[in-house]
């Protein structure tokens, strides 16, 4: 085991003595040690219900036959972080917690982990750790979020809280209904109940491979998800045992499952970097001096990651698969509901029934994926069959243009199909805050192209979410009338003809910061398109005049401007 690089001969007598501080018996000092990284905290609604989960994964690593230490990492809200300077920090958190458990993984010499995740960037930050570190690991997310109610209106955290702040503004509810609304949209723990960011990475997780089934949907506040999680600690022993390494599950056929699964679900555009972040942190790994964790009576392995998975398998897929399922925010229908409706299984059997570039693979179950779904339950009313779908169109897009010439994302499922060809005239802003003061006092009308740079990883930098002003275009009225670009990003709950992630971006000295007030923009779904309808010649004589971009950042956000790509590659610093 690569935990006897601490605990193994007479040379190790000090480090077995500081073990045996921590309350490690003599007995199983002699176990596998496995890690419990817990994003656990009282600020995130994601994560307040992992004590409970750190438990029960706990019991499941002592019942198999190992030794349990929970460690804990970061984790950030981005409903809490949003619309304001702490927005920078959730991307950049997602490398901060890859390091985290990098660093406490290999530095102990743990054998293996079960990673505890649940929100926006903790989720493909374990997936990163897990590619770097390549010892035998499973993910448990916690789950989603419980609908929300009142007054028999089903409500959700964007619909309910962050679009009623529009509809309240426009005079079509009271303060004591947005009171009211406030208070019954989030009524327990959980990942918030949509297919925005934190369950979009969740599922696709599952599809990948790096959890159980079933892990994705249950709820957070289930039994169903307290005995994953014990499940999840039982199984990581055998994945020890069996030497089942990230590297043997994560490549470039079960990342291409995920995004022809994201695309055919709908999920969140921040599913685009976290994949390209995963897929560079696979061809980024370079095997340990000791090679891999040695399974018991098994030679060293040592293997070389080559997945090959970049925008253009996006691009490539975007043009083929359907959308069989639409849930919240394109539509009402809850986590909750996608999971009493089969949830992943129900789409994976699907998928693999119906598309031929999706893969049957193993991952932490240790079985294929034919197997796991023989007997999945699919409800048709909510997932589909393949040759029936909501659309021909993928739930996710790429779009190029002069706008766009490295690439932007739509997505398709939350634009309404009368808005699939928009053209209108630009009103640009080189902050968010800018572009909300001015949705705030009506000066963003019907036939807009709100326009926000300077927003990207590297201008934010941190490359903050748009779902502030994107919900209060969408509770104004303007979601089919108006439309917003940026060089930022957006949030899973967002809606309405929403382009971002555009590179280059401004501080790059993409064509996005060349935009002039009054400018005309259009948007082409069916074709994937962003253009702006200028001329070259102005273009030129107007980037002649561009000034330099300096990042106004210290400490942390300076070296993250400093170091961090574009997001065409995943925003890898």
């Amino acid at each position: 085991m690569r935990s006897d690089n601490i605990k193994k001969g007479i040379a190790k007598t000090p480090h077995r003595s500081l073990l045996m501080a921590t309350g490690v018996s003599k007995k199983n000092i002699q176990s596998p040690f496995i890690g419990i990284a817990s994003s656990f905290s009282d600020l995130v609604p994601g994560h307040i219900g992992m004590r409970d989960l750190e438990r029960q994964i706990e019991k499941g690593i002592h019942t198999g036959g190992g030794q349990a230490f929970i460690f804990g990492v970061p984790a950030v809200c981005d409903g809490i972080a949003m619309g304001h300077d702490g927005m920078r920090y959730s991307l950049p958190s997602r490398d901060l917690i890859a390091d985290c458990v990098e660093t406490v993984a290999n530095a102990h010499q743990l054998d293996g982990l079960v990673l505890l995740s649940n929100c926006d960037k903790i989720t493909p930050a374990m997936l990163i750790a897990a590619a770097r570190i390549n010892i035998p690991t499973i993910i448990v997310t916690a789950g989603p979020m419980l609908d929300g109610e009142s007054k028999c209106e089903k409500l959700t955290m964007i619909k309910g809280a962050f679009e009623a702040i529009g509809k309240y503004r426009n005079g079509e509810i009271s303060e004591d209904r947005l009171i009211e609304l406030e208070e019954a949209s989030c009524p327990s723990a959980g990942a918030c109940q949509g297919l925005y960011t934190a369950n979009t990475m969740a599922c696709l997780t599952e599809v990948i491979g790096m959890s159980l089934p079933h892990c994705a949907t249950s709820a957070a506040v289930s039994s169903e998800k307290r005995r994953i999680a014990f499940e999840s600690g039982m199984q990581i022993v055998e994945l020890v045992r069996q030497n089942k390494c990230p590297l043997d599950i994560i490549n470039r056929d079960s990342l291409r499952n995920a995004i022809i699964a994201d695309l055919a679900m709908g999920g969140s555009t921040n599913s685009f970097l976290h994949i390209l972040a995963i897929a560079n942190a696979i061809e980024q790994a370079i095997p340990s001096p000791w090679g891999r964790v040695e399974a018991l009576n098994e030679p060293k392995r040592i293997i070389e990651p080559r997945v090959g998975v970049d925008l253009k398998d996006f691009e490539e897929l975007s043009h083929k698969i359907h959308q069989f399922v639409k849930l919240e925010p394109s539509n009402n229908i809850t986590m909750t509901e996608f999971h009493k409706a089969g949830g992943v299984n129900a789409v994976l059997k699907e998928l693999l029934k119906s598309v031929s570039e999706f893969k049957d693979c193993e991952g932490v179950a240790l079985v294929k994926t034919s197997e796991i779904v023989k007997n999945a339950y699919v409800d048709r009313n909510v997932i589909h069959d393949y040759s029936e779908p909501f659309t021909t169109k993928p739930g996710l897009g790429i779009l190029y243009g002069n706008i766009a010439p490295e690439g932007s994302v739509i997505k398709i499922s939350a634009v309404d199909k009368s808005c699939y060809e928009f053209e209108g005239s630009a009103k640009c802003f080189n902050s968010e805050e800018e572009a909300m003061s001015a949705l705030e006092n009506n000066k963003i009308k019907e036939g807009d192209v709100v326009v926000i740079r300077y927003e990207g990883p590297k201008g934010g930098p941190g490359m903050r979410e748009m779902l502030a002003p994107t919900s209060l275009l969408v509770g104004k009225g303007l979601g089919t009338k108006a439309a917003l670009i940026t060089d930022g990003r957006f949030s899973g709950g967002t809606r309405g003809i929403c382009v971002g992630h555009i590179c280059p971006e401004a501080a790059n000295g993409g064509t996005i910061a060349l935009i002039e007030d009054g400018d005309k923009i259009r948007i082409d779904i069916n074709k994937r398109t962003l253009d702006l309808l200028v001329d070259e010649k102005t273009l030129e004589e107007r980037r002649g005049k561009l000034q330099p971009f300096k990042a106004k950042a210290t400490g942390f956000l300076a070296k993250y401007s400093r170091t961090v790509s574009d997001a065409s590659h995943g925003a890898i610093v």
